[in-house]
């Protein structure tokens, strides 16, 4: 081969493998714009954003662009010097577009070509080819196979119509025996069919007997009525449904600096810079700053989120955040649990206005029970002492009404977790069902006395309650 023959063979090569490159880009875009569009991901702008960033960088080969800080203030509108230890909003909708993508891919055509993941611990997205999408790269790369000729051949002989017998009057000979021996084979078929068909009907018998019987060990609130009822309502409003747990940490910054800090205090982080008074000590300032970059929250808390989180066990709808970690476009798409008051889950802050029954407490008082209209025979105020305590159950719409929001409050602990405890159980629920007189919950709002130990709710009485069937 000449120099000229062997420049011209590498060019064609090296041509071939960016036409290569190029349409495996093409093919990846379009299936970007696939998830893009597709159910998980239509109403969350923030997780397309991501998403879109990050392939995007990559396919154009700009890695140092897919850091947390880079992609915190080109996606997020972050300042280039934000702290990303305490704003963990790349980390959040990182873990929030992973969860999105399973479930694109959960429901996806088996003919997707190509899948895009982005691996834990990194930002930069993995592409990985299916069988079908290497097939169409490996086509795309080498020449069409040439089109198959179908020749007419001439039939044989052996298929010729046969000349029309002569009908002869001499009597009919008795059958052969090849010929009688046919009649017990065919017969002997259809039962061994009928036999297959039999077992084949038994084998999916049991096998529906398992499922159903694994479904029910996996959803055994699913076989009672009114819990079933209540639940299914609310995890079937929207497909995610997020339980955001207490911040224990602003509730104590609070306490010790007997100062109250507003929701968009919170959610600026402000806060924090707010602790330093002048008549605070180095000492007690770098006390309220452990305290107030520390994520900590009750034992009871916990517990009520572990009993919702069990509802859905494999985990594919319902999701546990911190206050802290939470954000607002996912109050707007998501279904919503907030367990706690405003004092210590100030998310809470943002549905308090359109409820009757609130939960309240300064940095020096108790938390106590506001009633805002009592009906006849209702106090205005409820006020807890150590054995008994008070807890709200609110069940509203969320603010762009394609959701619900549910609210758990209590005057300590214990009696947040008895709130958890009257959704949970059917005794409770159905009493109050058929006090509704209704087969559908409605919104509703319940006010709720509890007896208690220390760490452990005892008995629940209904006071009051409210319900508002019109906000359906």
């Amino acid at each position: 081969m000449d120099g000229s023959t062997e420049h011209d063979a590498i060019g064609s090569a090296y041509q071939d493998s960016l036409s290569a490159d190029k349409d495996a880009t093409q093919v990846i875009l379009l299936e970007l714009e696939r998830i893009l569009t597709s159910r998980p991901f239509r109403s969350s702008g923030r997780s397309k954003q991501f998403l879109s960033y990050v392939v995007r960088n990559s396919l154009d080969g700009h890695l140092e662009n897919l850091k947390e800080r880079t992609i915190g203030t080109e996606v997020f509108e972050r300042d280039p010097d934000y702290a990303t230890g305490d704003d963990p909003v790349v980390r959040v909708n990182a873990g929030e577009v992973r969860r999105r993508l399973e479930q694109y891919y959960y429901g996806a055509p088996t003919d997707t070509p190509v899948r895009i993941e982005i691996p834990l611990g990194s930002y930069i997205p993995e592409f990985h080819w299916t069988s079908k999408g290497a097939a169409e790269q490996s086509s795309a790369q080498s020449p069409p196979a040439p089109a198959t000729q179908l020749v007419a051949e001439p039939v044989p002989a052996a298929y010729e119509k046969p000349a029309k017998p002569e009908v002869s009057a001499a009597p009919l000979a008795p059958e052969s025996r090849g010929a009688r021996s046919t009649v017990p084979a065919i017969s002997d078929q259809r039962h061994w069919m009928l036999a297959g068909i039999t077992v084949l009907a038994i084998g999916c018998v049991v096998l529906w007997l398992q499922n159903r019987a694994m479904h029910r060990s996996f959803y055994p609130w699913q076989s009672e009525a009114s819990v079933a009822a209540f639940w299914s309502g609310v995890l079937d409003a929207r497909p995610d449904t997020d339980v955001v747990i207490a911040d224990s940490s602003f509730t104590l910054v609070q306490i010790i600096t007997k100062k109250s800090f507003s929701f968009q205090d919170y959610l600026s982080r402000s806060f924090i810079s707010q602790l330093h008074a002048p008549n605070v000590s180095p000492e007690m300032g770098a006390a309220l700053d452990l305290i107030a970059t520390k994520h900590l929250g009750s034992t009871s808390d916990f517990r009520l989120a572990q009993r919702i989180v069990a509802l859905d066990p494999l985990g594919k709808n319902v999701h546990l955040y911190y206050a802290r970690d939470y954000m607002p476009a996912l109050v707007k798409q998501d279904n919503v649990i907030l367990i706690g008051s405003s004092i210590a889950n100030p998310w809470a802050e943002l549905f308090e206005s359109h409820m009757n029954f609130i939960a309240k407490s300064t940095s020096d008082t108790p938390t106590y029970i506001v009633n805002r209209s009592p009906s006849a025979g209702e106090q205005a105020i409820y006020t807890p002492t150590d054995s008994i305590g008070y807890c709200t159950v609110a069940f509203l719409p969320n603010p762009d009404h394609n959701g619900s929001v549910l609210l758990l409050e209590g005057t300590g602990s214990e009696a947040t977790e008895a709130a958890g405890d009257f959704l949970l159980s059917e005794d409770q629920l159905s009493t109050f069902q058929k006090l509704l007189h209704a087969d559908k919950f409605p919104y509703f709002e319940v006010l709720l006395k509890t007896s208690q130990v220390r760490g452990t709710p005892l008995s629940t009485t209904l006071v009051a309650y409210r319900t508002y069937p019109n906000l359906h």
